[in-house]
């Protein structure tokens, strides 16, 4: 069962509420996802804490239905 780009971005914004999120299918079968997520909050953190707060706004998905999520984050350009 694979997860739409929309879920997944409404879980990042849940939990990121001023996330801009962009996501590109890699392989065109709605199953392996790119996600470029842009957040004030990530403004001091190392890369690791970024993405582990974007896997925790996803929550339980990942690594379940949501198995194939590659992932970029930034801070918002000043």
């Amino acid at each position: 069962m694979a997860m739409e780009a929309s879920e997944i971005e409404k879980l990042i914004r849940q939990g990121l509420p001023d996330a801009e999120v962009t996501m590109r299918d890699l392989a065109g079968d709605n199953n392996h996802w790119h996600a470029t997520v842009v957040s004030e909050s990530f403004r001091g953190k190392s890369r690791v804490q970024q993405h582990q707060m974007v896997y925790a706004a996803i929550g339980a998905p990942m690594g379940g239905v949501l198995h194939a999520l590659a992932l970029q984050t930034e801070v918002p350009k000043a």
